[in-house]
């Protein structure tokens, strides 16, 4: 009597412990997927960060390696563009600065558009040194905004206030400047800062 509970309970139990080991090798097999997954995308990523490595490190090494604005790391663009600055080759730096707009990292945008300002006022120094104001001065303004950009992404930065104030010594912002359409003399004296000796020191 016994030996027949023990088979009826089996064959009751028998069903429940089939599906009991589906639903264990369907855990088991979804698991295995997604550490496969995980895994791959893991790989994908090393890859990614080792070919930006060797692309900044080219970058730096002197190799003119190019790269797309839209799908390159934010860090891949900053190397770009400090590549393209010392050489003087401000169009396509500018072009690198336009499609900075998506960058992840604030800070990282923020030293980007430093790097563009402090160009700009290298450019206007040299040219307030020749006494061409008439190109120090929308090159300052220009240097002025990035600045003020930087500072918004990233206001701890030391580096970019002081910068900043210097670009402030060499062109004044007048507030309430000319009006549109008004017509300057030719002999009008330049709005440049006055109550200097000379260009201000101290850029980095």
């Amino acid at each position: 009597m016994q030996a027949e509970q023990q088979s009826t309970l089996a064959r009751v139990l028998a069903p429940a412990a089939r599906a009991l080991r589906k639903v264990r090798t369907l855990a088991l097999a979804t698991a295995l997927m997604a550490s496969v997954a995980a895994l791959a995308l893991l790989t994908l990523r090393v890859n990614d960060v080792r070919r930006d490595n060797d692309t900044i490190a080219a970058l730096k090494a002197g190799d003119d390696v190019s790269v797309d604005p839209r799908s390159a790391s934010d860090e891949v663009l900053l190397a770009r563009a400090a590549f393209l600055l010392q050489r003087d080759r401000d169009e396509e730096a500018q072009q690198v600065l336009d499609a900075s707009s998506g960058m992840a990292d604030p800070k990282l945008r923020a030293r980007l558009l430093y790097n563009h300002a402090n160009a700009r006022i290298r450019e206007a120094i040299a040219a307030v040194s020749r006494g061409d104001h008439d190109k120090a001065i929308p090159a300052t303004r220009l240097a002025k905004d990035e600045y003020r950009l930087a500072l918004r992404l990233d206001p701890g930065a030391w580096d970019i206030k002081h910068n900043y104030d210097v670009a402030m010594r060499i062109v004044r912002d007048f507030p309430g400047g000319e009006t549109e359409g008004e017509e300057i003399p030719p002999d009008a004296p330049k709005r440049l800062w006055t109550d200097l000796p000379g260009v201000p020191r101290g850029l980095p």
